[in-house]
């Protein structure tokens, strides 16, 4: 595993995907199936794992939080940078910076909630959070009303952010007045698209940003690779054309649910057994398995 800082260049070299968690028949994380997820991206070209929203840690118990980052260091590639995520809640995220502290996690995103929170009040936990585990942390902006601009801009210039996940949805992503504000504050290249393929070309052009997250590049991650190429070599149209690819499974996810929708898929192409969703999520019925599994084979043998 990566134990060395999370650079800007990473972000050029490797779609930074965010894959489900699998679990057992007793719900416990299951080593050998987290396994064969990571080494299926590691195949496609994939080097930057995020485990967060789709890996349902919203909904982790503490007790076996540790076993968690035993197995992420266990399953991960030599080269491969692996991301554990911790929070919402205040008190929880501190009690996991106790046993972040000492693993080697080149960084920690903290996710995001509007729940109950001030931005003062944020800024503050995010600060105690990351002095408290001596490493920047990855600022995970999904929602307006979160952090403004200013806020964002105040934590990356005090050394606290190892870089910002931008994953506000738009009906047009090209028409994103916060985001045009926030490149206008914090360097571009401390900042990655955070809501897959479909909005990746627009903000990687439009906006500069400096990557891109994907959940759907657990099916096929050498065609989700072959689009951050394309956009970084001007080959636009080939990434336009590979962004529709992954268009049909991410429609679903819009219009069932991301996460659910992702857990399934990729055990219904056969990467690996996900096992049941944790609660507070469950599963989905038997109707939408048939239109994910449909959709998750195509884009698995999909070439472009």
């Amino acid at each position: 595993m990566q134990t060395t800082p999370i650079l800007p260049s990473q972000f050029q070299n490797s779609v930074l995907a965010v894959p489900p968690l699998a679990r057992n028949v007793a719900e416990a994380i299951c080593p050998a199936q987290n396994l064969k997820i990571v080494r299926h991206l590691e195949a496609g070209g994939v080097s930057m794992l995020l485990y967060g929203g789709n890996a349902n840690l919203y909904n982790i118990r503490y007790t076996e939080y540790a076993r968690l980052l035993e197995v992420l260091e266990e399953i991960a590639g030599e080269n491969t940078a692996v991301i554990p995520s911790v929070g919402p809640a205040y008190g929880l995220m501190m009690d996991q910076a106790d046993l972040l502290k000492s693993t080697k996690f080149p960084t920690v995103m903290v996710l995001p909630t509007k729940a109950i929170m001030t931005e003062p009040g944020l800024m503050t936990g995010f600060r105690r959070f990351v002095e408290t585990i001596g490493r920047p942390a990855v600022l995970y902006i999904k929602e307006e009303g979160y952090i403004s601009p200013e806020g964002a801009a105040e934590l990356v210039r005090d050394g606290l952010v190892s870089f910002i996940k931008y994953a506000i949805v738009r009906q047009d992503p090209g028409q994103d007045d916060y985001l045009s504000r926030l490149v206008t504050m914090v360097d571009p290249n401390l900042i990655c698209s955070g809501i897959g393929e479909q909005p990746a070309l627009v903000h990687m052009t439009s906006f500069q940003l400096n990557g891109y997250t994907s959940g759907c590049v657990c099916i096929n991650p050498a065609l989700s690779q072959e689009m951050l190429q394309a956009i970084l070599q001007k080959n636009y149209d080939r990434a336009e054309a590979i962004r529709r690819i992954f268009l049909p499974l991410e429609t679903l996810r819009n219009e069932i649910n991301p996460i659910r929708v992702l857990h399934e898929a990729v055990a219904l192409a056969e990467i690996a057994a996900t096992g049941r969703q944790f609660p507070l999520l469950s599963g989905v019925s038997q109707s939408a398995s048939q239109r994910i599994q449909k959709a998750a084979l195509e884009l698995l043998h999909a070439s472009g």
